[in-house]
């Protein structure tokens, strides 16, 4: 791969990187209480004297402690920075950010709580000795970033001494997803896995896991080749060997990579870049399957491969590639489904079935919320989709699931779990989905870059989100102001500007005079002379930014930091229509574990009569679908169904007949109260209402109904709510709030880039 392509790739400066840890709260995790501690009575239940009941109980029954303490839900995660990532052994204190990572993963794909605990000794007893006797405040333990051969020993040893799950992820993680794209990479080619002959070249931690999760999947020993820097791992080889690497090596003619690779049917990179020769490939057997997982760069990428075989199928460790084998696809689901049936261990039958589980969800057709991403375009099992996607929303209520029966029926669980089906609908419920949308929305938009103005581009939060959307791969910033104050505020803030960001400067652009006019055309049946455009064009970022987009000079426009929506919104709408048909609204998304809901309108239409309701509920309802949701739209009022009777609940009912008249093609009802529209037992009161569940779009009888409840829930916390976001034009723009952070601004960016309008 040329030095070219690997500098285009996404990226972000160290200045950020450092900023995102240190922010805030430093470092990426925090604890919080699950229990309320506002009164006298919360802490004395909480400590003294109401802790001793769940003491004396747990002293009598320990396994009871998973029922009274946090035991259950937590893993450690432990290293001694010996291996850290590609940067080698720069010790335990080094390792932090690493392992707080891997933390913050837990909670976020699984809801597993984690600590990171970072242990200061290379010797393999001190590291076990330090480790065993944590048993009784964890659930599990994952080791990580323990260099080979030592993370085997401590491995193998804590197995012994402990009677909870003990994981090395390095090891583990990358065998179970590997081997799931194996499954389905053998299918396609129509392969029997007893028949196969595969070369795996590495013999580390992760390399020696593979080979020996393939064979108990049911390769055949001798046909499995293991390679390393010297050379084939061949019976009576003495350089270089250990007990592990002595474990596969087989009576074989091959000596070099290069010999073993010829008629292989299988390649399993676990080395180094460029391992792998574009004339290994062309030595191998008809479609054959490339596994080249080194990071940062493949064995050998695909696009090397794809110029000596057609008929390849590739999987690497990269995300800018088809088919990532990255371990966020196992270890939070192995790990959560090991804690729920109270494991003692995680064994091959629970790692098989999370390969099992990933290969068929694969198999599977992708749902909407993944699908959304791709503008319609579905992916589909085959050679460029072996296995899901990190953000496939069906991950947690399948993987965990497998694990927990194959521990059952393997006679590892301390709990049964008798209906498995109403275990895998709790778990799709613990998930706030908001990051697993914008990561979908992120991930279109880097494949269809965009063209987007950051309005007030001297604000150094919009400058940051400029410099973020460039980095992130999203497309070309272009930021609106003045070069001196804007390499002011890069200086003030020791940011270097990243090279594709824009600066154009209102007043000196060669397209100042077009948009003037453009502007004057519009405006001056409205009491608008032509010096008044020229001067909204030259002082108003907002005006100019609209001109630009309105004449397809960019694709997309985010704003808001220094004026209030209305008067942004007044301001844009200067150059750019009302797309055709649409109403423009405000639509807020409300995210809450395990559910999402739309609410309109949220900002423009004070007082709607019934014809705007209807709008703002069919605006609303295609902004659902364009984020993956089938909408069930609810029209609230403070009355259900006619009681109590009041004037604006009569806008209501009648927006409810206008839609009837429309024929939409979504579910939708009204009026009713909110705690019918969300609560299914409280809808079931009402057993003619046309919802077939709880509603995902609150169509609110009010602005200021919509705008207070929002605030509100953000400000009750638990609740994340994005937006508003505005729709209905005919150009793609989002309006910040005025306290918005530079993270939030790149997601707007994003989702103007996205364009939800379609």
């Amino acid at each position: 791969m040329s030095t070219e392509k690997r500098a285009a790739r996404p990226s972000f400066t160290e200045q950020e990187a450092l900023l995102f840890h240190q922010r805030g709260k430093p470092g990426k995790l925090e604890i919080n209480p699950t229990k309320p501690m506002a009164t006298q009575r919360d802490l004395s239940l909480a400590y003294s004297p109401g802790v001793a009941v769940p003491v004396r109980k747990i002293a009598e029954d320990p396994d009871t402690a998973y029922d009274y303490t946090a035991k259950g839900n937590l893993v450690a995660v432990i290293t001694n920075g010996t291996a850290i990532l590609g940067l080698g052994d720069l010790g335990p204190l080094a390792s932090k950010p690493v392992m707080e990572g891997k933390a913050v993963l837990f909670k976020r794909f699984a809801d597993v709580d984690s600590i990171d605990l970072e242990v200061d000794t290379k010797d393999v007893n001190e590291f076990i000795g330090a480790v065993r006797y944590l048993g009784p405040s964890f659930g599990g333990i994952n080791l990580e970033d323990i260099k080979a051969p030592e993370c085997f020993i401590i491995e193998q040893k804590l197995r012994e001494l402990m009677d909870i799950p003990v994981f090395h992820d390095d090891q583990h993680g990358t065998a179970i997803i590997s081997a799931a794209a194996l499954i389905n990479a053998l299918a396609i080619t129509k392969r029997d896995i007893k028949n196969v002959k595969l070369v795996c070249n590495g013999a580390g931690a992760a390399a020696i896991a593979c080979i020996e999760l393939i064979k108990s999947m049911g390769v055949p020993p001798q046909n499995v080749i293991l390679a390393d820097s010297k050379g084939v791992v061949y019976k009576g080889r003495s350089e270089g060997m250990n007990q592990w690497k002595s474990a596969h090596a087989i009576e074989t003619k091959a000596r070099t990579l290069a010999e073993a690779m010829e008629g292989a049917d299988v390649f399993l990179g676990l080395s180094a870049a460029g391992a792998l020769t574009p004339k290994m490939v062309q030595s191998m057997a008809k479609n054959p399957i490339i596994f080249a997982m080194a990071n940062p760069d493949p064995e050998i990428a695909p696009e090397d491969v794809a110029t000596v075989r057609s008929d390849a199928i590739m999987a690497t460790g990269r995300s800018d590639y088809p088919n990532q084998v990255n371990n966020v696809l196992g270890f939070p689901y192995i790990f959560r489904g090991a804690l729920d049936v109270r494991a003692r261990t995680i064994n091959d039958e629970m790692k098989i079935a999370a390969a099992e589980a990933l290969a068929a969800l694969a198999r599977e057709e992708v749902p909407d919320e993944v699908a959304a991403a791709y503008h319609g375009s579905r992916l589909q099992f085959g050679p460029g989709y072996l296995i899901p996607v990190p953000f496939d929303p069906r991950l947690i209520s399948r993987i965990p699931v497998a694990v927990a029966r194959a521990a059952m029926d393997s006679g590892v669980a301390r709990k049964h779990i008798a209906d498995l089906d109403a275990y895998a609908d709790e778990l799709s419920a613990r998930l706030n989905p908001i990051a697993g949308t914008l990561q979908n929305i992120f991930e279109h938009v880097r494949s269809n870059p965009k063209r987007v103005v950051f309005a007030e581009g001297e604000e150094d939060r919009m400058i940051r989100a400029a410099n973020s959307f460039a980095n992130n791969g999203l497309g070309t910033p272009i930021l609106i102001g003045r070069e001196a104050h804007i390499e002011e505020a890069l200086k003030a803030n020791a940011v270097e500007l990243h090279e594709s960001v824009q600066i154009t400067n209102a007043r000196l652009s060669e397209r100042n005079v077009d948009y003037a006019n453009y502007l004057y055309e519009r405006l001056q049946r409205n009491g608008f002379l032509f010096r008044d455009c020229q001067r909204l064009v030259n002082n108003d970022r907002n005006v100019f930014a609209a001109c630009m987009l309105a004449l397809n000079d960019a694709d997309a426009v985010v704003t808001g930091l220094t004026r209030n929506f209305s008067v942004a919104i007044d301001n844009v709408r200067r150059a750019i229509d009302n797309r055709p048909g649409h109403k423009p609204i405000g639509v807020s998304m409300a995210l809450v574990r395990g559910r999402t809901v739309f609410i309109a309108d949220t900002s423009i239409h004070e007082l709607p009569s019934a014809e705007e309701l209807a709008d703002i509920a069919q605006e609303a309802a295609g902004v659902a679908r364009r984020f993956g949701y089938e909408p069930k739209v609810a029209l609230l009022s403070y009355s259900t169904f006619g009681y109590p009777r009041g004037e604006r609940s009569e806008y209501v009912r009648k927006a409810v007949t206008i839609l009837d008249k429309r024929n939409v093609d979504f579910e939708y009802d009204g009026e009713m109260g909110a705690d019918v529209a969300l609560s299914r037992e409280a809808m079931a009161l009402y057993p003619f209402c046309r919802l077939t569940g709880p509603a995902n779009v609150l169509v609110m009888p009010a602005a200021h109904s919509a705008s207070i409840s929002t605030k509100m829930l953000q400000q009750l916390g638990g609740v994340t709510v994005v937006g508003p976001l505005l729709t209905g034009l005919d150009k793609p723009v989002q309006i910040a709030s005025m306290s918005a952070t530079a993270t939030d601004i790149v997601n707007l960016a994003a989702i103007a880039a996205y364009d939800i309008n379609r």
